[in-house]
């Protein structure tokens, strides 16, 4: 496997009132192609905020994120959207569902407001890889949290992304979903040899990651 991600002495700073606060403090890792890594915390405990600098959604106050060598916050901002847009695909706590627009539109809308050309058979063959084939005319007050989720799912993959980011994907769903989402982050990344970077406080959920960083105040434990 080749390396993906290499992150150097990321550091992220912010002011609250008159105080600095710490969200990230020198952090270093690494992922190969097809790695599937769990990041643990409590909440506050910055992983969210790694997750997002990752992602190209946060930018570092000092530290580098490189990605196949190449330091993504050195891109220009349009750069750097096109480069999120082809590589990384994002999954949310909260599904961030447009209620008016059914499953199918819901998953397309990012692709027609970028005017990108895409095949209605390759979605559907999606919907149907996901176990939602059937609701693709439905609407988001018509799916369980189990399925709404897997619609987010669907939004995020539809670009084929090499890596999946998911920030506790599963702390809106009853037990079952969650073990849905387990068993699909588990496919996605044996099937489909996806980068999977899993953000939970849930040491339970973690542990169907292949490798697991524990994150507190900022720095890896």
């Amino acid at each position: 496997m080749s390396e993906l991600f290499k992150v150097n002495s990321l550091t992220k700073e912010y002011c609250s009132g008159q105080e600095t606060v710490h969200a990230l403090k020198e952090v270093t890792i690494s992922l190969d192609s097809g790695d599937y890594l769990a990041i643990i915390g409590h909440s506050g405990a910055g992983k969210t905020t790694l997750l997002h600098t990752l992602g190209g959604l946060d930018h570092p106050t000092k530290g580098q994120v490189l990605f196949k060598g190449r330091n993504i916050y050195k891109m220009r901002d349009k750069e750097l959207s096109i480069w999120r847009n082809k590589h990384i695909g994002f999954v949310f706590q909260f599904y961030h569902l447009i209620d008016e627009l059914n499953v199918l539109e819901n998953i397309t809308l990012a692709l027609d407001l970028n005017r990108r050309k895409y095949s209605l058979k390759t979605i559907e063959d999606l919907l149907e890889y996901l176990g939602i084939e059937n609701k693709k005319k439905a609407f988001p007050s018509q799916l369980s949290g189990g399925q709404k989720q897997r619609v987010a799912f669907a939004r995020a993959l539809v670009n084929d992304p090499e890596v999946i980011l998911c920030d506790e994907p599963t702390g809106n769903l009853d037990k079952e979903s969650q073990e849905r989402v387990v068993s699909l982050l588990d496919k996605l990344n044996k099937e489909k040899n996806k980068t999977i970077i899993l953000v939970t406080h849930n040491s339970e959920l973690a542990k169907c990651a292949k490798d697991r960083i524990f994150i507190k105040d900022g720095e890896i434990e």
